[in-house]
């Protein structure tokens, strides 16, 4: 009799244990905030045309920012594992920095950064708490780019451009490639729900792109070379199926 019973408890607890592996052909889902903090710095703007120009002791800095963010991992085996992240675009405003610095804020753009990530994931796939390193690559575009009345402005004055010229200056940021960094530890609370924290390193550069306009005619084209760099921790709710 004790045997069957130190039997059965032997297999509950075996079973027990199993239950929260993360295996072969497992799906898992999360959701939770994703917080993007540039480590930036930025190029003095330069006019490249009707005449190559320097704007001397001009500079901008990149404010930090919160969104939504969701991940989908497939485990090829207990400890390898490959992951999609995507979150709702963020809103980055572009602060004026040195000579730019009385204008304020000097524009806003959403940034679209879709993500795949290898994964390694450290102790037994039984475990509850597992540390994991990743390294992956994202595509990153910009929407919703837009320059504010006092840039615009101060654009206007730089080129010595009356009102009655109805100046206008649109921008865009060039798209890119970046490798993505990633460290985490994830804890699975029972066979289904977790929670993971994660935080990401992205080497990532951009160039804003200036179009100076007046009565629709281009007059001056002007450009500005970002290093942004983003630090992205993660915190998400997780789901296994």
């Amino acid at each position: 009799m004790k045997k069957s019973i130190l039997a059965l408890a032997s297999v509950a607890a075996l079973a027990s244990g199993s239950a929260f592996a993360q295996k072969a052909g497992d799906w898992q889902v999360g959701a939770g905030w994703l917080h993007f903090a540039p480590q930036d710095s930025s190029k003095p703007l330069t006019f490249t045309s009707p005449v190559a120009a320097v704007v001397p002791g001009s500079g901008a800095s990149v404010g930090s920012s919160d969104t939504f963010g969701m991940n989908l991992t497939y485990f090829i085996d207990s400890r390898w594992a490959v992951e999609g992240v995507l979150g709702v675009p963020p809103k980055f405003k572009l602060e004026g920095e040195g000579t730019l610095g009385p204008i304020g804020e000097l524009g806003s753009a959403r940034q679209w950064s879709p993500t795949l990530l290898a994964k390694y994931y450290f102790n037994d796939g039984e475990a509850k708490f597992r540390p994991y390193v990743g390294l992956g690559a994202t595509y990153v575009w910009y929407s919703d780019v837009n320059l504010t009345p006092g840039m615009q402005g101060a654009l206007a004055s730089r080129l010595r451009l009356p009102a009655s010229a109805l100046s206008a200056t649109t921008a865009k940021l060039d798209s890119s490639f970046a490798a993505v960094f990633n460290a985490g530890v994830a804890y699975q609370f029972d066979p289904h729900w977790g929670m993971a924290f994660s935080v990401s390193y992205i080497p990532l550069r951009t160039t804003a792109k200036l179009t100076t306009t007046a009565r629709g005619i281009p007059v001056a084209t002007s450009e500005a070379s970002l290093k942004l760099n983003p630090i992205v921790p993660y915190l998400a709710v997780t789901y296994k199926f």
